[in-house]
């Protein structure tokens, strides 16, 4: 399946390109949303995107030669702060965050991100950082695997489906998707009839394996120091910790501070370093039946204010 950008319109909608405005995209992917907002510049236009796999980076790097506006770097966007003060750049006018997989990522078995197709377990979303799911599955003890599994995929059987993990890899390793994917199903005692029984677990484990939460937390941290006032940024998640982290960032930046009630804020006190536009925004019924994967969409936009 290739990769269609997920609520694309109403992505750009919410960044209000400019022509000669500078852009973010943090989650690169297969270039989707990129494109998109190339075509929305102008020749002074500016569009960096970020993203930690190597394959990505690569398309990003074909398409650097082929525009001289965009520039692609392999890095988390959890550095777009350091990163874009490395590029001599202040501020922008807008960002975009994608989260979560790509089509590509999800369709390819090497990878190991699904439970649908047999390969090796790894889940990294860079390869050449940090542990592999099966290097971390042979070690980890029955209480921090259901830990994971309860926090990050929110699995009901977290403490079932850890014991039999921790059983199984006595016998032989896990070292494929299919192993474990068939070890977690048998675990269960009871069977959603409309999700494959490894799909909470997978989750819990590539949100744990690439830290993708606490990269969120950081990213939007970081994006607000480098909008410029009135720049956008549109966050789009796939599920609800996703959601929850981003309503959660975007209501506290956007609160005044708390302070006693009976005394006046002194003129110094921190304002608000967001306003909230809007509601959130869920693909329409025709883009569902497009694209099956953008059903759990939801797209929250936020503006910097003019405080400091």
């Amino acid at each position: 399946m290739s990769h269609i950008p997920v609520l694309l319109d109403e992505a750009l909608d919410a960044l209000r390109v400019r022509p000669s405005g500078s852009y973010v995209d943090c989650t690169f992917g297969r270039g989707g949303h990129t494109q998109a907002i190339l075509q929305m510049l102008g020749p002074d236009g500016r569009l960096i995107a970020f993203d930690r796999d190597p394959d990505a980076v690569e398309v990003g790097r074909a398409l650097a030669l082929q525009d001289g506006r965009f520039q692609i770097v392999h890095t988390p966007f959890s550095e777009l702060r350091s990163t874009l003060q490395m590029l001599d750049i202040t501020e922008v006018d807008g960002i975009l965050m994608d989260l979560g997989v790509s089509s590509p990522q999800l369709d390819e078995p090497a990878r190991g991100f699904s439970f649908q197709t047999d390969g090796p377990l790894d889940m990294r979303m860079d390869p050449s950082q940090g542990v592999s799911a099966a290097e971390w599955l042979a070690e980890a003890s029955a209480e921090s695997i259901a830990e994971v599994l309860w926090i990050y995929g929110e699995e009901r059987f977290s403490r079932r489906i850890a014991r039999a993990i921790v059983d199984s890899r006595v016998e032989e390793p896990i070292l494929t998707t299919a192993q474990l994917a068939k070890i977690i199903a048998n675990a269960q005692p009871k069977k959603d009839l409309h999700k494959h029984p490894a799909t909470r677990a997978f989750q819990g484990i590539r949100l744990f394996i690439n830290a993708e939460l606490t990269e969120v937390e950081q990213g939007i941290e970081a994006a607000i120091h480098v909008l410029g006032p009135g720049g956008r940024l549109a966050v789009i998640s796939f599920h609800s910790l996703e959601d929850r982290l981003v309503k959660r960032a975007f209501r506290d930046a956007s609160r005044p501070p708390q302070g006693d009630p009976r005394m006046p804020l002194p003129e110094t006190a921190a304002k608000p370093t967001l306003r909230v536009v809007g509601k959130a925004i869920k693909p329409s019924a025709p883009e569902i039946e497009r694209n099956p994967r953008s059903r759990s969409a939801v797209l929250r936009i936020a503006e910097r204010t003019e405080a400091a």
